[in-house]
């Protein structure tokens, strides 16, 4: 089958996955542009669910501070690598991550960490379940699994604070 440019490139916009893994999810997908982002989407999953009991030992901190200095979040972003630590990719993430707890209040990383009794709303309380303030359509797992196909290492949100001015 024959697969135009113009939808090999559209795929890459949207999913920024390499040339040769849109061509062959196009072919998969016979053309359809919106099946051969899903393929992709669904090989980032299975690639992030064999990563994920690789040990995490490097990383960064990163930290956001809102214009009103009233507002602010830190949040300690785990990797395998320091190479992969020290892309910029990788420090754009930390920094939608330490923008999303000071925007959204997380109190937790997962739904494990909720207490039995607890009244919470698991999506709101934990950072894992909430939309990605950016792009509402995606959660912050989402996003995550995202950033592991595309450097192909686990990532982890080791620990995050956030803190307010009167609070």
């Amino acid at each position: 089958m024959d697969i135009p440019v113009s939808a090999v490139k559209e795929v890459r916009t949207k999913t920024n996955a390499g040339m040769l893994d849109c061509r062959k999810a196009l072919e998969q997908s016979k053309g359809d542009v919106d099946g051969a982002i899903e393929a992709l989407r669904q090989k980032g999953f299975a690639m992030a669910e064999k990563r994920a009991e690789r040990a995490v030992g490097e990383g960064i901190v990163a930290a956001y501070v809102h214009h009103n200095n009233r507002v602010a979040a830190l949040v300690e972003l785990n990797c395998e690598t320091d190479f992969v630590a020290r892309t910029e990719e990788f420090k754009e993430l930390a920094h939608n991550l330490a923008l999303q707890i000071a925007a959204m209040s997380a109190r937790y990383t997962s739904p494990e960490e909720l207490p039995p009794d607890s009244d919470l709303d698991s999506k709101e309380a934990c950072l894992l379940l909430q939309p990605f303030i950016k792009d509402p359509s995606k959660t912050i797992q989402d996003i995550i699994t995202e950033t592991v196909a595309r450097l192909g290492e686990n990532i982890k949100v080791g620990r995050f604070s956030r803190f307010e001015l009167g609070c």
